[in-house]
């Protein structure tokens, strides 16, 4: 598994750990266990096709973590019948996060390698 998709898992994981946090606090009733961990899957589901992505530069990764993110996060989006826009931006700007981290660490490793 390459490392960018790994990094992009492990940040959709912690992500959407965020995201169950503040799906609870926004909630004025009870979520129910399927509802937050489906929840919480999109993010992991956006952290690897960001992942997936090849390495370009950052403007470009960028714009395939809005575009990837926004894709993803609307299939949950949709599925709960257009219900929670929040939920749907945090997917946007999760996409771009997660391709941040994973410039950030491509470049670390590239400034290693020339060391």
């Amino acid at each position: 598994m390459h490392k960018r998709v790994l990094i992009g898992i492990i940040c959709g994981a912690l992500l959407g750990v965020f995201c169950i946090i503040g799906a609870i606090l926004r909630s004025a009733e009870p979520l129910g266990t399927n509802y937050l961990i489906a929840f919480w899957y999109n993010r992991v589901l956006i952290g690897l096709v960001v992942g997936l992505i090849s390495k370009n530069t950052l403007k470009i990764r960028v714009l395939h973590g809005v575009i990837f993110g926004s894709i993803v996060s609307f299939a949950f989006y949709s599925a709960t019948n257009y219900a929670d826009l929040i939920g749907f931006i945090a997917g946007i700007v999760y996409g771009v996060l997660i391709s941040l981290a994973i410039y950030y660490f491509d470049n670390k490793e590239m400034k290693k390698a020339i060391e």
